[in-house]
């Protein structure tokens, strides 16, 4: 460390710091005041003098006071105890204050500072600061207000300094009160709040008794006073808020008679604020508590105030408590929450003074029916009733008649206070006897309430407008809290309650049982059913039940008999869904109450009932069954019927069946639970014989019904029929008079859809409503009746009046009813009851018309409704169909026609669309079925029908393939069981899996059999058109879709082999064979149907292998013809299988074929690779088109190819088509083919034999000019030329043979021609660049260079330099590995042409040598030929060429890099001062390498030379030349050891600065350049103090904080280890202040000045101390760089630190501390 200052002021350093506070950049600034504040504890006083000096003229003249303030404060807090001089403190005390005064302005951060250093002095000496501050306390000084919050800051941060100050602090402060502006009032009023929380924090230690004498006690009387006469009335909000605040803070210290006399201002004062928002009204509450305890519980003397006098009070916190908001929505209390908080504290505070009278206005306040006072009253009840239980005991009654009267009322938010109330009460033993029901009956009603939201905030709204204008923030306010309780929120605090009483208070039992059985019954309380009878089951635990229940039912009145229970809980068993478990607590109920049964249903229930409790415990699991709710309303009606059964108890059935006809009215009519409550009578009165009860039933029963509603109609329908089936004439009768009595016609009908359409929507329901009605009594009905109903129903067109109806759900109704006649014909013809029925083809065209979307009903059918009715009208035409009559040609066709559409349908929803296909499927198989009157005529229906769905088929989406096959399946099988008999060929007897055949049939012998048995021919199926229809789907991904097409074909070959076939057709094969590739197919399919683990292919290939066989000649050819639609399926997949089926009946049978049908077939190929998209199935295709060549004739199929070829050439751009051109791709296959190849390859020859592309003598350079020359215009010749370098891609053996043996020549000539290409590119011709690459990918592809492929498509057409530099690299590389023999002849071509007068064909060689030599091993005796070559080009006119020789030279293998070490370094030394950037880089990332493995011998002559030119490049501005000139250092230095040590250490030693300035470089390449040199060179300067920082985290660190650390460090280093050198170092690092880099002179910077603080050298303290200060003062005004300004503050601080703080002494001469000499001289 420096002994002295003398070479550097100290005022003079710390001056300039302190200037700097004042800088435009925020890190100069904040950089200087660290270091300010850093050097504060060493020499505080001038510090401060120096900030006193820049503080004259104030804010105006520095910037920075907010800056200058920290400062001050930071260094006054830093003296020590003896230099606090009370003078100087004075007068620090007033700069400070100067400031504080010149403005108007309280908030700014100057004066916050300002306001810092005061509190700092205060620290030290706080009556200094007092006085200070009393000086400005005058009601003329503007600045006022700001020394009396800086006496609020210091009581609230000194709270025992201040308050035995606080006399003189308001001895001051009173006579100024009385002139405060209202402007700063709320000021005064906070510090006088600051000032009483000082004494109350101070009484927690000391008696207040010795700061607060009569005196203290007479001012704040007298502040208190004025406080609250005058600023509490101010008209600004502000200052009556803050003067409230205040003044509840100062009633505990005013005396008592003060605080007597001022209640009555007081109080509605504090009272006045409740009508502003609610942050105010915490305030105000905060106070009015402070006022009530001082008023009421003080320890010297009786309350203040009267009850009478706090009922202003209470009335008025009473609507606060609607503020409180729900906490649970925050996270922190909220304001709401916490004013509803202080509401409580205040009025338990007044009821334990006063409890009576606070109970009594409580009351009294419920009483009014005031909404917001009501909530407020019943909040504090709740909360005061267990803390005030004793005091109000007595009360209880008076409460009860109270809350009895609020049980009315209509706002959810009282409603919820009453229910918590009660539950209080309750739990209190507060309600007892028959008060206790009603209260019990109210929990009930509220937890029964339904989720109706927007009348709960109707409701809120109803609160806000009674309340009145007096509090119109609660209006706001409480809106939002009654708003937030919802029907849900009041219903779950009700069921919470009554559950909770139910089990706690075991005094309620007697209450609860059996009243609560009362709460079942009436419709008010269905939605509290659930927490009744979970509470009903908790009472049946604790009594015993048999003999208790009776006993107290009969005790009370109005409880309801057993049948009313039953009738009421069983219905609303209904859903099983339902909240709070209600179906498991209504059976739970059931079985506890078994005994008010009659006795013999207890067994039965206590076995049944624990069932239906199983079935619905796992919601979850029974909503994946849609038909949950179905199958539950059958255990209901079968629980009900077994129920009946059991008890066998007339009486008592008929009087449940009244109970079920008097609560009707419980449920509505859309209600659900109305349905089954039709089918709960219905079951009832099955049971029933007496006719008149059971009529007068069903017609309440009809009345009761709203027909207009599906689901009501539908339980109606349901009970009807159930009733049917004991009393179907009585029904029968019912429904006739209903039809009668409809009164309207069709015509009337007609009228109405003009006139009323209420009145046809009406009608509609009850036609709907009758077929309904008829259907199910129908279904119902016994067999032994059922025809003569059915005749007559139908016969008389009675049903007919029932069609004319047109909403989607009457349509449903009507078209169910159709099918459930239907159904009961069915039914009653396999009990062996037969019969027709009669007009059902009219029955079709009505459910045919109601299915169709009609668009004039004018109403719009939903898409799902319309999906439904479709639905049911497929299964009802099914239905008809099935039954007698048989189905005529005309009805057939109307149904196909209305109905093959559906298979399009989008599979949206799934559920509903699979049903509605599987209908149609069933209805097509029916269709198949009942029409045609022969095999022939279903035969050609089976087609017909097929092809109509052949669009589905072959569908891309998958749904429509799926259900396409599947009906083709269905259909096929239905086909073969009506239409294929007789025996079995192959001798079989009985029944077996072959197709049977007729034998007269084969031979057409079949007149003498009736017509039914007659069979199509095998020709009338369209085998071979068929057959490749679904040959395709046999590879489908879908494997429904496999399985299915597999099964169609097998169908249609099993049948084929069963009939007969026409005189002409060519069997090819013997019909074993057949029968055999038939069993074949057939255990495919069983494989298929059994799910066995099978590969796909594999089942497709035994597939087409079959069908293969089993074609006839005629049909093989026509599904040939076809191909080209099976191989452009839309699915890839099936796609794909066509061609493999293709080939292989080409492979298999393609000997069969004439030139017509060879001609034909590739044509139809030839079509499908056009046509289709994917490659990989053009490419299958062109195989089958190869195969096709190969077994037949091969010069056919390619004039057929090359024919195409030519169009295409002359009508098309070919090398622009989408996918490719595919007439390219037949070329492709060609030459890969083993067999085809050579003769393909001797039909291009014969056409491209006179013009060769690269023809010429090998070893001239005029190859250049002869390249592209061959240009035909014919069209065949450019196919011709295309088909060759097809050939080349190809890789065909005979012509990759013929390359091979010219590789060298060729890839040389592509080689040397890229350059030339590259540079016509460059001119704008791209074609014959294109055309190189072209054929270069041929080449590559020909010799399966893949690689160099790859290279090639990687670089395509680049034509920046670089790029294709790169590239010929890159394949020159590729070349070396993959064919290294033929390196050498290719370095000898390119080694001549490095003498070519065309640059860029000198570039492309040097680019490819350059690489090549890196295999030397290869090249062999012309290596030395190649260096010689290479070493003569390095001064080239081109820079490329210059840079590639380089590069060529060092990437040689270090073998021979060794050997060449002292040319190639010559040549480096040489390019190191290159003009051209991209060389010096080259140069020396090349000497880089070199130095890897060179020997000493061989580096040691240039030794010096590279590291002064290396030198000279670490200053470059390119990063990557500067961050390899400092790696070559670093490798240098493993060579300094030899017989230049010495030297080369001078050239370390002179470039070791430099290299610490760039450990912190802008670039992070250099940084870790520099940092690896570091390590390389630290061996050289021999010390180990280095070594162990380069270990350390610094080192590695990219923050600056830390490099400034290590710079810390390093300096130590310097000085310690390495004195002879610093004077070296401090010159290049103070040069580097004018580096062109603002980072690297902010390093130097810190460097230097680190070095000059550590060092005890005299010498270098001399020398640079003034130096270096001089640099820093220049930089600091004169650099634009915030980086070096804020360093050279850094750095300053630095200097200062490093002198002896003694020496800190201010010169009384100091022109930069002029106008403080008396003050210098003091301290002095």
């Amino acid at each position: 460390m420096a002994s002295s200052s003398s070479g550097i002021p100290a005022p003079e350093a710390v001056q300039v710091l302190v200037s700097s506070l004042a800088d435009d950049s925020s890190i100069v600034r904040e950089a200087s005041a660290t270091a300010l504040k850093d050097i504060a504890s060493l020499n505080p006083l001038l510090l401060l003098d120096c900030c006193v000096t820049v503080s004259r003229g104030g804010r105006r003249r520095f910037g920075n006071m907010a800056g200058l303030f920290q400062v001050m404060s930071v260094a006054i807090r830093e003296l020590n105890k003896d230099d606090v001089d009370p003078q100087y403190m004075a007068k620090l005390s007033k700069i400070a204050m100067t400031e504080l005064v010149s403005t108007k302005e309280l908030n700014a951060d100057w004066q916050r500072a300002g306001a810092g250093v005061l509190m700092a002095l205060g620290s030290h000496l706080p009556d200094l600061m007092m006085e200070e501050i009393y000086l400005h306390l005058s009601s003329s000084n503007l600045a006022v207000p700001a020394m009396v919050q800086i006496l609020a800051d210091f009581a609230s941060s000194d709270a025992f300094q201040f308050t035995p100050r606080l006399k003189g602090v308001l001895m001051r402060v009173l006579p100024i009160l009385g002139n405060v502006k209202d402007v700063h009032r709320p000021i005064f009023a906070n510090a006088f709040k600051s000032w009483c929380q000082a004494c109350w924090q101070y009484s927690v230690d000391f008696p207040l008794s010795t700061v607060i004498d009569g005196d203290v006690m007479s001012f704040l009387n007298s502040a208190f006073e004025l406080l609250l006469r005058v600023w509490a009335n101010s008209r600004d909000l502000k200052v009556r808020i803050s003067t409230v605040e205040a003044l509840g803070q100062m009633v505990g210290l005013v005396t008592r008679t003060q605080l007597k006399s001022a209640l009555p201002r007081l109080i509605p004062t504090i009272l006045e604020l409740y009508k502003k928002d609610q942050d105010i009204a915490f305030v105000a509450t905060c106070s009015l508590y402070n006022l009530l305890n001082a008023s009421l519980l003080s320890e010297s003397g009786p309350p203040l105030l009267d009850f009478e006098e706090l009922t202003v009070i209470l009335s008025t916190l009473l609507p606060v408590v609607c503020i409180n908001t729900d906490s649970k929505q925050r996270s922190d209390f909220s304001v709401g929450l916490k004013t509803y908080n202080e509401v409580q504290h205040c009025f338990l505070t007044v009821g334990v003074v006063y409890p009576e009278d606070l109970f009594v206005f409580l009351l009294n306040k419920c009483r009014l029916k005031e909404e917001s006072l009501s909530f407020g009253a019943l909040s504090v009840l709740k909360h005061l009733l267990p803390r005030l239980s004793e005091a109000w005991h007595a009360k209880r009654p008076l409460l009860v008649e109270a809350v009895k009267h609020l049980l009315d009322e209509h706002n959810l938010a009282v409603r919820k206070a009453l229910a918590e109330l009660i539950v209080v009460m309750a739990s209190h033993c507060y309600l007892v006897g028959p008060p206790g029901e009603i209260f019990v009956e109210y929990l009930v009603r509220h937890c029964a309430m339904p989720d109706l939201d927007g009348e709960a905030n109707e409701k809120s709204k109803e609160l806000t407008q009674s309340a009145g204008s007096t509090y119109s923030f609660l209006h706001k306010k409480t809106e939002v809290k009654f708003g937030g309780v919802s029907p849900t929120d009041l219903r779950a605090i009700c069921e919470k309650g009554l559950l909770l009483i139910t089990v706690t208070v075991p005094e309620m039992e007697h209450v609860l049982w059996p009243f609560l059985l009362k709460m079942i019954i009436p419709r008010i309380y269905t939605g509290a059913v659930a927490t009744v009878c979970r509470c009903i089951s908790e009472l049946c635990r604790n009594k015993s039940l048999d003999d208790m229940i009776l006993s107290d039912g009969k005790a009370r009145s109005g409880i309801p008999n057993p049948e009313d229970l039953f009738a009421r809980l069983v219905v609303l068993l209904h859903n099983p869904l339902a909240r709070e478990q209600l179906v498991t607590q209504i059976l739970t109920v059931l079985y506890n109450l078994a005994s008010i049964f009659p006795k013999n249903i207890i067994l039965f229930w206590q076995d049944e009932i624990p069932k239906m409790k199983a079935y619905v415990s796992d919601p979850e699991d029974l909503k994946e069954d849609p038909l949950y709710q179905e199958t539950w309303d059958d255990m209901i009606i079968n629980f009900i019927a077994e129920s009946l059964d059991v008890i066998q108890d007339v009486d008592w059935v008929i009087s449940l069946g009244n109970a079920f006809s008097n609560q009707y009215e419980l449920y509505s009519s859309d209600d659900e639970h109305s349905a089954l409550l039709h089918r709960c009578l219905g079951i009832l009165l099955q049971k029933v014989h007496d006719r008149t009860y059971v009529r007068a039933k069903i017609d309440l029963m009809y009345v009761q019904a709203d027909i207009a509603l599906p689901v009501n109609r539908l339980g109606l329908a349901k009970a009807m029929g159930l009733v049917a089936t004991s009393h179907l004439d009585t029904v029968l009768d019912k429904l006739k008079d209903i039809l009668d009595n409809v009164g309207q016609s069709i015509f009337q009908r007609i009228l109405s859809f003009f006139s009323d359409r209420a009145k046809m929507e009406e009608s509609d329901d009850i036609h709907a409503s009758l077929a309904l009605m008829y259907g199910y009594a129908a279904k119902y009905a016994p067999t032994t009746v059922i025809e003569a109903r059915i005749d007559a129903l139908v016969g008389t067109d009675m049903l007919s009046r029932l069609l004319h109806v047109h909403h989607p759900t009457a349509k449903q109704a009507v078209i169910t009813a159709i099918g459930l006649l239907g159904q009961a014909v069915i039914g009653a013809a396999a009990c062996g009851k037969s019969f027709p029925l009669r007009k059902r083809d009219l029955l079709l065209d009505y459910i045919l018309t109601l299915m169709a979307h009609d668009d004039d009903d004018g109403l719009s059918d939903s898409n799902l409704e319309l999906l439904h009715t479709q639905c049911l009208a497929l299964s009802a035409c099914t239905t008809l169909i099935s039954v007698e009559p048989k189905l005529t040609i005309e009805t057939r066709n109307h149904v196909l026609k209305a109905t093959l559409g559906f298979f399009g349908l989008p599979n949206d929803p799934p559920d509903v669309i699979n049903g509605l296909i599987q209908h149609l499927i069933s209805l097509l198989c029916a269709i198949l079925v009942t029409s045609g009157e022969d095999g022939r005529s279903r035969a050609e229906q089976l087609l017909h029908i097929m092809r109509q769905i052949d669009p589905y088929v072959s569908s891309s989406v998958d749904y429509q393939r799926t259900r396409g096959c599947l009906a083709a399946q269905e259909m096929l099988l239905k086909f073969r069981t009506i239409c294929v008999g007789g025996y079995c060929s192959l001798g079989c007897q009985g029944n077996c899996t072959h197709p049977k055949q007729n034998e007269r049939g084969l031979h057409g012998n079949f007149s003498k059999l009736p017509s039914a048995f007659v069979s199509p021919s095998r020709d009338a199926l369209c085998l071979g058109e068929r057959i490749m229809l679904y040959l395709p789907r046999c590879a489908d991904p879908n494997p429904e879709a496999r399985k299915f097409s597999a099964q169609i074909i097998d169908l249609f070959f099993s049948i084929s082999l069963s009939l007969p076939r026409s005189a002409n057709s060519v069997y090819g094969l013997d019909i074993e064979s057949r029968y055999a590739a038939l069993s074949a197919l057939e255990d495919v399919i069983a494989i298929l149907r059994s799910d066995a683990s099978l590969d796909p292919s594999e089942v497709f290939n035994r597939i087409v292998s079959s069908v293969c066989i089993l074609f006839f000649k005629d049909e093989l050819v026509a599904a040939l013809h076809v191909s080209s639609t099976a191989i452009c399926d839309k699915i890839r997949l099936s796609a794909e299988g066509a061609v493999q089926a293709v080939t292989e009946f080409i492979t298999k049978r393609g000997n069969e074929l004439n030139e017509v049908d060879i001609s034909r077939t590739t044509q139809s190929l030839l079509s499908a690779a056009v046509h289709v998209t994917e490659k990989y199935l053009r490419q299958e295709t062109l195989n089958a088109i190869s195969s096709l060549a190969e077994k037949t004739s091969s010069r056919i199929v390619f004039n057929e190819v090359l024919a195409a070829a030519e169009r295409d050439i002359a009508t098309k751009d070919v090398s622009r088509l989408r996918g490719g051109w595919p007439i390219q791709d037949a070329f492709y296959v060609f030459s890969q083919h083993s067999v085809l190849a050579y003769s393909f390859l001797e039909h291009l020859t014969s056409i491209l034999n006179q013009t060769s592309i690269f023809q010429g003598d090998s070893g001239k350079g005029e190859n250049s000019n002869r390249f592209g020359e061959g240009h035909v215009e014919d069209n065949m010749l450019d196919a011709a030329v295309i088909a060759l370098t097809a050939f080349f891609r190809g890789g065909g053996k005979v012509g990759k043979r013929a390359v091979e043996q010219n590789y060298g020549y060729v890839l040389a000539t592509l080689l040397l021609h890229l350059g030339s290409c590259h540079n016509l590119a460059n001119t704008g011709q791209q074609e014959p660049l294109r055309t190189l690459l072209v054929a270069f990918s041929a080449f590559c592809d020909c010799v399966g260079d893949l690689e160099m492929g790859k290279i090639l498509a990687r670089n395509r057409e680049q034509n920046e330099d670089e790029a294709w530099i790169g590239l010929i690299g890159d394949l020159a590389g590729c070349i070396s590995i993959k064919r290294p023999k033929e390196v050498s002849a290719i370095c000898l071509i390119l080694s001549k042409s490095l003498d070519q007068p065309y640059r860029y064909l000198r570039e492309a060689a040097a680019a490819a040598l350059s690489e090549f030599v890196r295999f030397s091993d290869c090249i062999g005796s012309i290596l030395e030929q190649m260096v010689e070559g290479l070493c003569r080009h390095v001064s080239d006119d081109s820079p490329t060429v210059r840079r590639l020789c380089l590069r060529g030279l060092v990437q040689m293998p270090p073998v021979h890099v060794v050997q060449y070490t002292t040319q190639i370094l010559s040549v480096i030394v040489a390019l190191l001062d290159d003009p051209d950037e991209s060389v010096q880089l080259t140069a020396v990332s090349c000497l880089l390498t070199v130095l890897g493995s060179s020997s000493n011998d061989a580096v040691d002559p240039v030794l010096l030379n590279l590291s002064v030119r290396l030198r000279n490049l670490q200053i470059c501005m390119n990063a990557k030349i500067r961050a390899n000139a400092f790696s070559a250092l670093g490798a240098l230095s493993s060579y300094g050891s030899g017989t230049q040590h010495d030297a080369f250490l001078e050239q370390v030693h002179a470039a070791f600065p430099r290299l610490v300035l760039h450990l912190h470089d802008d670039d992070l390449g250099v940084r870790q350049a520099c940092r690896n040199t570091f390590k390389s060179i630290v061996p050289l300067l021999e010390f180990d103090g280095l070594a162990a920082l380069v270990n350390t985290h610094r080192f590695s660190s990219d923050h600056r904080s830390d490099y400034e650390d290590f710079l810390r460090d390093l300096a130590k280093q310097f000085t310690q280890h390495m004195p002879s050198w610093v004077d070296t170092y401090m010159a290049s690092i103070i040069q580097a202040f004018e580096a062109p880099w603002p980072v690297i002179q902010a390093n130097a910077i810190y460097l230097c000045s680190s070095v000059i603080s550590v060092s005890n050298d005299q010498h270098i303290t001399a020398l640079y101390h003034g130096q270096v200060f001089g640099i820093l003062v220049g930089k600091m005004n004169r650099s634009s760089d915030a980086i070096v300004r804020a360093t050279c503050s850094l750095a300053l601080g630095l200097l200062l630190k490093s002198t002896n703080p003694s020496s800190w002494k201010v010169d009384p001469g100091s022109s930069i501390l002029a106008g403080s000499e008396s003050d210098s001289s003091r301290r002095t």
